[in-house]
Parts: C-alpha cells; structure tokens; sequence
C-alpha cells in the first residue's frame, strides 16, 4: 500500500496521471489531503477532498483521505509502507529528496518512491493553473471539468475566449 499526499488545492491532470500510474503500481493507493494550517489554499480540506473523491472514481483500489501533522507517523498509522511522489522537473528533485530522507529518518521502513511526471503533464501545477483561470486563460485540459467549473465560480473567471469557439 501506498500514500500520494498532496494539497491538491486543486487536483491537475498531472495529480491524476501520477494517480492512474500508482493505481497500477500498488494494490491500494491513498490519496491524501495535507491539512496544513500555515497555507491559505483556494479550497477548504472537504471541499478538495469531494473534487479528488469524483476525480479518482474510476480506479477502484484508490480512496482519499486527510492528514496533519508528520507524513511519516500518518503513513505509519495507516500501515503503509511507501509514499509515492510525482517529480516534474528537476527542480522539484532537491526538495523530494530531502523530504524523502527525513521521513525515512523518522520511520526507517518507509520508503519513497518517485514518479516522473508525463512529458504532457511535466509544466502543470495547481498555483499556474489558479493564476492562468484567474487571468482569463484556457485551462481545458489541465484539471477534471468539475475542477474547472469550481475554479471558475470562486475565482469568477469568465470562459476563455478559445473554449467558446
């Protein structure tokens, strides 16, 4: 068993590809939701965890949850033995790693594994796509259209003008 955790404030396609992947990498596969009260995020905890509860539907051996507090003692509580992480670019790479070492330091069973982003996902991330919407950009594509629909109505973005042709 696995944990994907994330804010997920909102889910991408790049979130979901990493899913879909995992899904068939792990007999079960929990996504959760970093409660974290140091960020402001667009959606509440309830309200990401109903957008990824529709959006994971079709995998059945995935579920969402919600966490606080150190990954490494949630990951233990829920039995889980690997924490599965997408990478984007090398960037994110640094950081990974060195979150994947303190959590093994702090639980020496857990392990981290990294998934490469797909190369169509690898530019996608939920702070560019709140800012494209927000300035009246086309983001088709790049999260589940339920997802689009609530980033329009909170953050009342118009539909872009290359979605309406």
């Amino acid at each position: 068993m696995a944990i994907y955790p994330g804010s997920f404030d909102p889910i991408t396609t790049g979130h979901l590809d990493v899913i879909e992947r995992g899904s068939r990498l792990f007999d079960r596969l929990i996504v959760s939701v970093l409660h974290n009260g140091s960020k402001s995020p667009l959606f509440s905890v309830p309200e990401r965890i109903e957008m990824l509860t529709e959006a994971v539907a079709p995998f059945p051996n995935v579920e969402v949850d919600c966490f606080g507090g150190l990954l490494a003692d949630y990951a233990l509580s829920k039995d889980a033995r690997v924490i599965l992480r997408g990478i984007r670019a090398i960037s994110d790479y640094e950081n990974e790693l060195q979150m994947a070492l303190m959590n093994r330091r702090l639980q020496p069973g857990l392990e981290t594994v990294f998934l490469l982003a797909g190369e169509a996902f690898s530019f996608i991330s939920s702070r560019l796509v709140k800012e494209v919407i927000s300035l009246g950009g086309n983001i088709g594509g790049l999260v589940p259209p339920l997802v689009e629909q609530r980033l329009r109505e909170r953050l009342r973005a118009p539909l872009a003008s290359s979605q309406a042709q």
